[in-house]
């Protein structure tokens, strides 16, 4: 696979990193300048102000997305994507607020992995994969369609549905993630969630969506969760009240990834299925930089030809093996596998 393909679609022109000023002043003209064209983790940011008239300016203070930082302040330890730089100008007695939008990018470029099947296993053909996770040893499944969506217990080894219950047919069931014997799973467009009892299935509680526009992937990290709305967004939830606590914005050294689909977390990092790509990202949770790209295409191949299959869609981690089992929507079978840095 090559990177710059696999991104040219969702690549941004860099000039659009460096526009964005506003509330700048037609009376005093100031902006605010940045070295770069464009920014990336890692950086140096060095600001000034651009100052056409003259004005005597007495003192100048920054912010970054609303927080106070020191001019030629490293980039590090921060998010990546959209921010607002905004400077307090001191004229006089007067004090004028002006505002730049800059956009951040990685530092790296993502690594390329390739995996190794190592089982495979038989999976229900009619089952519109959405979310997929496995929880004490057991596989939970979430599908989709409306009229069609269903959570589901599964024997992943025979594909025997061991539990199972069906969504009131207005709803389109999405991710699935399982935290502290809850499950969480989420729906499309009806900006809600609903929670169960992982041995009953009984149905606790539902949830409302916050800003994020709707609802596609989720998981978890034993403390978060993390909710994916079809953007380069993803959302950190409390599990205990649901409320959005912010965001990470995902982006490679290029631009931004959108369409960011089931989630799922391995080993410290946000596994992402781009939707319509058949391919996973491994995303840093903290900044929201790629860090690898698995193309699991060929896989499609393998399965069942027929009018309704379609693409990747399903990502579970199995701690004990150590492996990863993927399937996709209306896939005759489960693939287990081992990724490795190519």
């Amino acid at each position: 696979m090559h990177l710059s393909k696999y991104f040219i679609l969702l690549s941004l022109s860099l000039f659009l990193s460096n526009c964005g000023d506003s509330n700048t002043s037609n009376k005093t003209g100031l902006s605010i300048n940045t070295t770069e064209k464009s920014l990336m983790l890692g950086d140096t940011l060095k600001l000034s102000i651009n100052n056409p008239k003259k004005l005597e300016v007495s003192n100048v203070s920054y912010e970054l997305n609303g927080k106070p930082i020191e001019n030629n302040m490293v980039l590090n330890n921060m998010s990546l994507g959209n921010k607002t730089i905004s400077a307090k100008v001191k004229i006089g007695d007067e004090t004028q607020t002006i505002t730049k939008s800059v956009i951040v990018y990685n530092n790296t470029i993502p690594s390329i992995y390739t995996y190794e099947i190592v089982n495979t296993f038989p999976h229900d053909i009619s089952s519109y994969t959405q979310g997929l996770e496995f929880y004490n040893g057991e596989l939970y499944e979430s599908t989709g369609q409306k009229k069609e969506s269903k959570l589901r217990k599964i024997n992943f080894e025979t594909g025997e549905v061991l539990k199972n219950i069906d969504l009131e047919d207005q709803y389109f069931g999405e991710g699935l993630t399982i935290l502290n014997d809850k499950i969480y799973q989420l729906t499309w467009q009806a900006k809600r969630g609903f929670i169960y009892d992982v041995d009953t299935f009984e149905k606790l509680s539902t949830f409302n969506y916050g800003t994020s526009k709707e609802g596609w992937g989720i998981c978890n990290d034993g403390t978060t969760l993390f909710k994916s709305d079809g953007t380069e967004k993803i959302y950190l939830l409390n599990p205990e009240n649901l409320t959005e606590q912010g965001h990470i914005e995902v982006y490679t050294e290029k631009g931004k990834i959108p369409s960011l689909n089931e989630l799922e977390w391995i080993d410290g990092k946000i596994f992402a299925n781009i939707y319509q790509r058949n391919g996973v990202l491994i995303i840093n949770p903290k900044t929201g930089g790629v860090e690898g790209v698995i193309d699991f295409k060929p896989l499609k191949k393998l399965v069942k030809q027929h009018p309704k299959l379609d693409v990747l869609n399903g990502i579970a981690y199995h701690p004990e093996r150590e492996t990863i089992f993927v399937t996709g929507k209306n896939w005759d079978k489960l693939f287990e596998v081992k990724i490795s840095k190519r």
